[in-house]
């Protein structure tokens, strides 16, 4: 049965139809009838971020961690703007958003009133999708299409923008009994013949490698426990993009670590020698392919992907299978047991012995010291140190967030929260924010750099009001870490505006605001530091100083292949690391 509401009431009404729990937004005068509406009831809980772009990144991290929509709610003008930043994060690494932005009067659309813009034109190329209601009897269907659209298929964000007089108008609101959009259906169960083609062509694979992605993540955990179970069946070895980790455990056996730029050396070997790739969720970006025309070469190469876009768009295949990355995983575990498929043993004992042997280079290796930290030395005591609690890490954008994938083992998916398509600095925090307020009983720690930090500090204060109790674990190396590295390794070392001047007293900063603040520079102190940093009940700031010349290997530079990477100089019982030519790979 239909009610008569407010245009405000109504985002009010569907929010809580569609069992959002933490609406993050920022008040103003486009969107104060809402502000109103919500007032007036305590089913959804408004968290009142510092900036929109921290709205954002928080609706992000909470939608990350629970597999949920996250919702954003902002002005006009500035506010829509100020968010877009998070919404072109969003799309970049699929992750549903809703986001409500308050628009002038219709009225008043193009005639540059005050905090005017034009949000629909601005979103267009970094939403899914986007509307602009100018009719109360539109609205009812619009919030509801958006959660479908932002959660279906390849999920990614949706703005709504509601001028002020649509707010302040009444009309019949009814929940939809199925909420759906007429002409988006993406598929979800695939071709079952090509299912089928995709199961011949692994139990012929003699040097086969599963390729993931964070597509699996998104499909839920289901998908990820059939990843397991199809890995175990096949002994496949896997690897994983940045947005992947966790779907499967970074202890398991057939795990060669994160793939790409700053990925193993076997990973990215395997890759490239392999005789067929089985690409799960993920989308070839350049991070991962390196250069295109030296992109595994000798390989079969099967797409899975909800996404029918994504296929050949960067990676020429030769099989297609578009669905549900679940579905998919489930059809081709179930064939495989059905039909009694087996892989060639011996052909995959000698695959697995060149793998072990790439393995030994210990690409993630990197010389110890006694007295200064290592930025890794760092995240291997973090990961340590928390691996038996339930927790989550969300990084920010950097050499830190490189450390961390390469160096935190994730045992589970949706435990990993970064930045990864358009490495937004100022991600972690409120990623974290959110995060923690979706997880109120579990350990977040936002890993960060002193620079990226700085990017959305004021997000402090939203931790601070709503008692989240973040750790802010900052590896310190008084540079913009990455941008440092790059100009070491390419620039001739001429370090053009990196370094980080002016930092502020990260433990007085934690002191201003009410929280715990921490130093540690001594490698052994450097456990009960983080023991203290964990023991504490509420938000803390953890200033790591790690060495500042470290870099973050191995690395693909720029332009070459995939398999041509910088790999790092160390002492170890196996020796020096070198090439197979005998040359010290610098």
């Amino acid at each position: 049965m239909s009610k008569i509401m407010t245009g405000a009431e109504m985002v009010v009404q569907a929010l809580q139809d569609q069992g959002v729990t933490h609406l993050f937004g920022y008040p103003g005068g486009a969107v104060l009838p809402i502000y109103d509406a919500l007032f007036h009831q305590d089913k959804v809980q408004h968290v009142l971020v510092r900036h929109e772009q921290g709205a954002a990144h928080a609706a992000e991290g909470f939608a990350r961690s629970t597999g949920k929509v996250g919702a954003v709610l902002v002005t006009s003008g500035p506010g829509a703007t100020n968010a877009i930043t998070g919404l072109t994060d969003a799309l970049m690494d699929s992750i549903p958003v809703v986001c409500i932005t308050g628009q002038v009067p219709t009225h008043l659309i193009g005639s540059d009133a005050f905090q005017e813009c034009d949000t629909v034109g601005l979103t267009r190329h970094c939403t899914k999708h986007n509307y602009l209601v100018r009719r109360i009897e539109d609205l009812p269907r619009i919030l509801h299409e958006a959660f479908y659209i932002a959660r279906s298929g390849r999920p990614g964000p949706v703005v709504i923008d509601i001028p002020k007089d649509v707010q302040f108008a009444s009309g019949p609101y009814a929940p939809p009994k199925n909420a759906q959009h007429k002409t988006y259906h993406p598929r979800v169960k695939a071709d079952i013949g090509k299912i089928k083609q995709a199961v011949a062509m692994m139990a012929k694979a003699k040097k086969p490698i599963l390729y993931t992605g964070g597509g699996v993540v998104n499909a839920g955990p289901t998908a990820s426990t059939l990843l397991r179970e199809l890995v175990q069946l096949t002994n496949f070895p896997i690897t994983s993009t940045l947005m992947g980790l966790g779907a499967y455990p970074g202890s398991g056996p057939n795990w060669l670590g994160m793939l790409g730029m700053h990925g193993s050396y076997e990973a990215n070997n395997a890759m490239h020698d392999c005789d067929l790739m089985v690409c799960v969720g993920a989308r070839f970006d350049d991070r991962i392919t390196g250069r295109l025309d030296a992109f595994s070469p000798g390989s079969k190469k099967i797409h899975i992907d909800i996404d029918p876009s994504s296929i050949n768009k960067n990676v020429m295949v030769d099989l297609a299978v578009v669905g549900d990355c679940a579905h998919v995983l489930e059809d081709i575990v179930r064939l495989w047991r059905a039909e009694a498929h087996q892989t060639d043993p011996k052909a995959l004992k000698a695959w697995w012995a060149q793998i072990d042997k790439w393995r030994a280079r210990k690409s993630f290796g990197y010389k110890k010291s006694d007295t200064t930290i290592k930025p890794q030395y760092a995240v291997e005591r973090l990961y340590e140190l928390t691996k038996d609690r339930k927790t989550y890490i969300t990084t920010e954008v950097g050499q830190h967030q490189m450390w961390a994938a390469q160096h935190y083992k994730f045992e589970e998916p949706n435990r990993w929260m970064t930045s990864g398509g358009l490495g937004t600095m100022g991600y972690g925090l409120p990623a974290a924010i959110g995060t923690q307020l979706a997880h109120p009983d579990a350990l977040v720690i936002d890993i960060a750099g002193e620079a990226s930090i700085l990017m959305n500090i004021q997000e402090l204060s939203t931790a601070k009001q709503f008692l989240a109790p973040v750790k802010i674990f900052i590896l310190n190396n008084e540079y913009m870490g990455m941008v440092r590295q790059w100009q070491e390794l390419l620039h001739g070392g001429r370090y053009s505006s990196s370094y980080s001047e002016a930092l502020p007293d990260f433990v007085k900063l934690a002191e201003a605001y009410g929280m715990k603040g921490i130093r540690c520079s001594d490698p052994k102190n450097l456990d009960a530091a983080i023991q203290e940093m964990i023991d504490h009940p509420g938000a803390v700031i953890f200033d790591c100083l790690v060495d500042k010349a470290e870099n973050c290997l191995p690395m693909i530079p720029s332009g070459k292949a995939h398999n041509d990477m910088i790999l790092p100089d160390f002492e170890e019982d196996l020796g020096k690391v070198i090439d197979d030519k005998g040359k010290m790979l610098v």
